[in-house]
């Protein structure tokens, strides 16, 4: 492969990325902190953060608080619609070295993740799993140097565990998405709220009066039923596992299987992990208008490839919205492309939100680069990192917590009462 120091849309474009970089620093005190804090420790100096992640402003302040800890980032998207150029150029700009367009094709997408890749890391920050998988597949020469990782996201973190239990695991990855500060308030309230922000600023349609199906109620699924049902939707939740099914219902939502919900749903909202959710069968019975997105993982929980084979007419309604005509006349509107409808159509999850999350990856990746696990497997965050972050993120609100006194801890800790 060409080395080469950068491979990005347009380098001009800088100034408005610096524009966005500097707003969200304004709005995430707990990587404002761990910046000067890395300044000042060097953590990272000498070593090499190979990075993929959602390319976009809050992303592009961890690489720089990353950097700030002595480390040469290499940066690349983890999925081709959600990259933005100009904070890829604005990154470039600052010195790095970034491999990432937007809407690039398969292939480059996958030349980006191996240039990335081909600076020889010693770390990996991953979102998804594709660093850690061409790792494993293509490139295992460069897997002595890893000290080890942390994964984002849940899909990741179900591809490292798969890995782990067939024993091709080869070097120590924390998982960030399941850390309490992580998925209690990222994959909650942030997908909750930017998902419906990725749905409105697309479509500019109302979601009150309509009908909503939700497919998945794990974190993530508890916030978009929970954010759909506060803009006065009916939601309906779909579900494999029961004990979910019964929380949706106590959480007052209507329990159903997908075959059922495909007949009456307005709007559809993939977030499982899982491919195959909505497949030809619920389409063909699917209502004229209706839309369809995905808030999962990969482009793959809606079966967007047999829609386009089915559909007898497709026309592009308006950027991000791909209409499909099928034989029975109804149209059905495909959001994104049936990539992440929050990143692909919006701008990702809140700022504060994700101040949380890459505060847990910035202070993983110090673990990794001071105290290296020796064992080849998935970590769970150090709860003194969640601690950590959810003390620091309730002095930066303005809140505070109780403290046990001396005779509390002593009855905590008594099994006579």
């Amino acid at each position: 492969m060409e080395k080469m120091n950068h491979y990005i849309l347009d380098e001009s474009l800088y100034p408005s990325g610096q524009d966005k970089i500097e707003w969200v620093r304004r709005n995430m005190a707990l990587l404002n902190g761990i910046e000067r804090r890395f300044r000042e420790e060097q953590p990272f100096k000498g070593m090499r953060i190979a990075l993929s992640v959602h390319l976009e402003a809050k992303t592009a302040y961890l690489c720089e608080v990353l950097r700030a800890g002595g480390a040469e980032m290499y940066v690349t998207g983890s999925n081709p619609l959600s990259t933005q150029d100009d904070v890829a150029a604005a990154l470039v700009k600052e010195g790095m070295s970034v491999f990432a367009v937007h809407g690039a094709s398969p292939e480059v997408y996958e030349d980006c993740l191996e240039h990335v890749l081909s600076a020889e890391p010693d770390l990996i920050i991953d979102d998804g799993g594709d660093l850690v998988s061409m790792l494993h597949t293509r490139l295992t020469h460069l897997i002595p140097k890893i000290r080890g990782g942390c994964e984002e996201t849940t899909t990741g973190v179900h591809r490292l565990l798969a890995m782990q239990k067939d024993g091709s695991l080869r070097f120590p990855m924390f998982d960030v998405n399941d850390a309490q500060c992580k998925h209690l308030f990222d994959n909650r309230y942030g997908t909750g709220q930017s998902v419906f922000d990725g749905i409105d600023r697309t479509t500019n349609l109302i979601v009150a009066g309509k009908t909503v199906v939700v497919a998945g109620y794990g974190w993530c699924g508890k916030g978009v039923a929970m954010r759909a049902k506060g803009l006065g939707a009916r939601v309906i939740v779909t579900e494999i596992d029961p004990v979910k099914a019964i929380e949706a219902v106590m959480d007052g939502f209507t329990v159903m299987r997908m075959a059922e919900a495909a007949k009456i749903g307005d709007v559809f909202i993939t977030v499982t992990g899982m491919r195959d959710v909505i497949t030809e069968a619920h389409m063909k019975e699917m209502k004229n208008g209706v839309l369809l997105c995905n808030a999962g993982h990969f482009d793959i929980e809606i079966d967007a490839a047999r829609l386009r084979e089915i559909a007898v007419e497709s026309r592009q309604m308006k950027p991000n919205i791909m209409g499909y005509r099928l034989e029975n006349e109804n149209w059905l509107y495909l959001l994104a492309e049936g990539r992440l409808v929050n990143l692909a159509s919006g701008d990702g999850h809140p700022a504060e939100i994700m101040d949380m999350s890459f505060a847990i990856q910035a202070l993983c990746a110090r673990e990794l680069a001071l105290r290296p696990p020796k064992e080849a497997r998935v970590y769970a965050v150090p709860d003194e990192i969640d601690a950590y972050v959810a003390n620091e993120k309730l002095k930066s609100i303005g809140a505070e917590v109780d403290i046990l006194t001396d005779i509390q801890k002593e009855y905590a800790n008594s099994w006579k009462v």
